[in-house]
């Protein structure tokens, strides 16, 4: 009977056994899963990660290749002018930048002559037309003739303004205000840098002898 109750106690005791390693094997593939559970929405967002950027590259080419084809010219102007104008002209005439007031090279000019557009050499602006401002940049009150520039409402951090783009070359120039001096009550505050100053004495040498009457004095041209 002893024999027999010892077998029956090693038969429990290997079943007990079994059981648990029965309960270990099920845990270890409870786990495993729970881990390829957690893993898997990081695979995914790795996979639509890599698809956007993929797609955002394939859309910037495509953008650059159908830019050069609608216009296969641009590019060619566009180094033309980086090559041609310097960082500061190039800024503002093509990216609408502003110059640093008192720090520029026509502020404070005083001599007769004609203003002209710094990329196309279009005329813009006279010296007649010039008045110190107090601002820092070259002002005027009107441009040499009506059709020389465009303006255009520039809604931007600093409010509402009115853009002053050259007519020819659609250079950024500056802004026009309504607090200038008379005949016209208009402050046309432009940027040195879209500008090339033409001395009255250089304007039949560089072809602007059309504006010497501008300058004439008690009816005798200079």
């Amino acid at each position: 009977m002893r024999a027999t109750a010892g077998a029956a106690g090693a038969t429990a005791r290997a079943a007990t056994a079994t059981t648990r390693a029965a309960k270990a094997t099920v845990r270890a593939a409870k786990a495993t899963a729970l881990a390829r559970c957690a893993l898997a929405p990081v695979v995914v967002v790795l996979a639509l990660a890599t698809l956007t950027l993929a797609a955002l590259g394939l859309a910037a080419c495509g953008g650059e290749e159908a830019a050069s084809t609608a216009d296969p010219g641009a590019a060619s102007r566009d180094a033309e002018l980086r090559e041609r104008l310097t960082p500061l002209q190039y800024e503002v005439t093509q990216q609408d930048g502003t110059e640093p007031p008192f720090d520029n090279e026509y502020w404070d000019e005083h001599r007769d002559g004609l203003y002209v557009d710094v990329v196309s050499g279009e005329p813009l602006f006279s010296s007649l037309d010039k008045f110190d401002s107090g601002t820092g940049w070259p002002s005027f009150t009107r441009p040499i003739s009506p059709d020389a520039i465009t303006t255009h409402e520039d809604s931007g951090l600093l409010g509402s303004r009115n853009e002053v783009r050259s007519a020819g070359a659609d250079s950024h120039l500056g802004h026009v205000f309504p607090d200038g001096p008379p005949p016209t009550g208009l402050r046309y505050c432009i940027n040195s840098a879209a500008l090339r100053f033409v001395p009255k004495e250089d304007l039949e040498p560089e072809g602007y002898g059309r504006f010497l009457s501008l300058f004439e004095d008690d009816g005798v041209a200079p």
